[in-house]
């Protein structure tokens, strides 16, 4: 097949390994992102949304992640980049003049195209918590498979928009067994340096953490997790700790002390539209079509791949079909809307050379949440902040690291609350059922058995040891676990396996997957930081040797 190679404007490229390698704070890497953008060349990629008919030289499906790594870099290297997000752009204030709501107020912006909420945690003191809502394009969205419900940001910025910012690069002893064929020395020396640069990873201050009222549910969980025998560790992240103490001097306007997280957060979080998305746009190259879903890629006729759009309104209702044409085509939707669009194409013949090993290798990053009845004489704290900052670690000893989180409830809780990551070994598969006209998902809920069992090391000991209980009010009926969800969806589109190991899709030359989809299942540890990494690491290779 002929390919329409993507232009060049400059003959200078960049730099291979180590560009931003050791770079310790995202200034050096804005700086040196400006240093990489070709000099002299005119913006040439136009603001969107994109026009129908048009043809581009490179369309990147999502703006999470992988895809605002590859956006930027390939923007750097002269190459002109759409990108196409069927969330919104979260730039507008609501009648409350702000952006995102609280966690214990969700409304309208809250939840994609439901008519009921879906919070994570569904229950408090006996009662159910959700509440009717408009249908809207919220940022939220709590997909429900057969067997799990799978909770992803909608909007530019993908999850970044939504989950707690913990910023974990794995141990690297774990590092073989999250991806095999990948050069642990280049991801260690280079590529995780690189993208926590990018991405603006920071450590709480540990003399704060240790008198800040908003942490003392965090201490009390490192006291119990210590009496018991665990390694305790604080976590870094990427919210801006100056701004959180100003949020508790009150000197600045809260966000993470005003119960702003899991519906996006209205300061000091630094998600990619502050970072990796803030960078491409300033290249001049990058344009992000918002409300926009791609439904189809096939070959074009005269090289390159036709892509269909459609254009939606903040109902969900497509308004407009749109048909344009790209040289390349970068699938970051994100491990399961990358997932579905390709066992889809496969399957209705759009793409049919694309291989067996499509949809396969799923996981939930081993997920279970749970809580625990404090004591009297262990209070939680009435502030919380909604961000995350320690960990319990029983990984090599019992398969779990249980992330201490917050319940920013404004009330006194007594309890202490869990999201734990784990080595649950299944794996689930993505296929196409044609007469529903939808993809489909085999993970059934008796497979988080073993994340329950592994995170059970943990906290069964620590109750005996503190004489405490299980919570059973937050997730239902005298329910002690929530085992039918996930915030950490992963593979569908294996590294080394359905595509090769940079991430180029077998069977088409210039298909590539660049996020979540090429981890198998599991990350060890929160994966946003591995994802970026990994992206860092394959748009690289790929623009040194797939780029003319």
């Amino acid at each position: 097949m002929s390919e329409k190679p993507l232009p060049r404007k400059t003959s200078n490229g960049i730099s291979r390994r180590g560009f931003l390698g050791r770079t310790g704070s995202v200034i050096g890497a804005v700086a040196l992102a400006g240093h990489l953008t070709p000099a002299g060349t005119a913006a040439a990629a136009p603001p969107g949304p994109i026009p129908d008919g048009a043809r581009v030289p490179a369309l990147v499906i999502g703006t999470g992640y992988g895809g605002s790594v590859a956006a930027l870099r390939l923007a750097q290297a002269g190459v002109d980049v759409q990108m196409i997000e069927m969330g919104m752009s979260w730039d507008t204030p609501g009648s409350d003049g702000k952006i995102f709501p609280k966690v214990t107020t969700p409304d309208y912006r809250s939840f994609w195209l439901r008519t009921r909420t879906k919070a994570p945690l569904s229950n408090f003191l006996g009662f159910p918590i959700d509440k009717d809502v408009p249908k809207y394009t919220g940022i939220l969205d709590a997909e429900d498979f057969a067997g799990i419900t799978v909770y992803q940001g909608r909007g530019v910025g993908g999850g970044s928009l939504v989950n707690g910012g913990m910023a974990v690069t794995p141990k690297r002893a774990n590092f073989a067994a999250v991806l095999p064929s990948v050069d642990a020395d280049e991801m260690y020396d280079t590529y995780y340096p690189r993208a926590n640069a990018g991405l603006g990873v920071g450590m709480i201050d540990p003399a704060w953490f240790d008198t800040a009222d908003c942490y003392q549910f965090s201490r009390v969980g490192r006291k119990h997790a210590q009496r018991s025998g665990f390694a305790w560790t604080f976590v870094p992240d990427v919210y801006d700790w100056d701004y959180m103490k100003k949020e508790a001097a009150g000197t600045a306007t809260k966000s993470a002390l005003a119960g702003e997280i899991l519906y996006g957060n209205n300061h000091g979080k630094k998600s990619l539209v502050q970072t990796y998305l803030a960078q491409a746009k300033a290249t001049g190259r990058v344009a992000i079509s918002a409300l926009h879903k791609v439904t189809s890629v096939s070959p074009a006729a005269g090289g390159g791949y036709t892509v269909t759009i459609d254009q939606i309104n903040t109902t969900g209702d497509t308004v407009a079909t749109k048909s344009v044409t790209a040289d390349r085509v970068f699938f970051a939707a994100g491990s399961v809307g990358t997932s579905k669009l390709l066992v889809k194409l496969k399957a209705t013949g759009a793409l049919p050379n694309l291989n067996g090993e499509v949809g396969k290798g799923w996981g939930d990053n081993g997920n279970v949440m749970c809580g625990r009845a404090n004591h009297l004489w262990d209070p939680t704290g009435k502030l919380q902040s909604t961000i995350p900052c320690s960990g319990i670690d029983n990984w090599d000893a019992g398969g779990a690291f249980a992330e201490v989180a917050p319940l920013p409830t404004g009330i006194e809780t007594y309890a202490s609350f869990y999201l734990s990551i784990t080595k649950n070994p299944n794996r689930a598969e993505f296929t196409w059922n044609a007469a529903a006209g939808k993809a489909e998902l085999s993970w059934q809920t008796a497979w988080k058995q073993p994340s329950i069992a592994m995170a059970k090391t943990i906290f069964d000991k620590i109750n005996s040891k503190e004489g405490t209980i299980y919570r059973t009010d937050l997730f239902g009926v005298n329910k002690i676990w929530n085992d039918t969800l996930t915030y950490h969806p992963l593979g569908g589109a294996v590294l080394n396996k359905a595509t090769d190991n940079y991430g180029r899709l077998h069977g088409y030359t210039g298909l590539y997957v660049i996020d979540g989809a090429l981890i198998p299942g599991n990350a060890s540890v929160n994966p946003f930081v591995t994802i970026t990494a990994l992206a860092e690491r394959n748009i690289e290779k790929i623009i040194a040797t797939d780029l003319p």
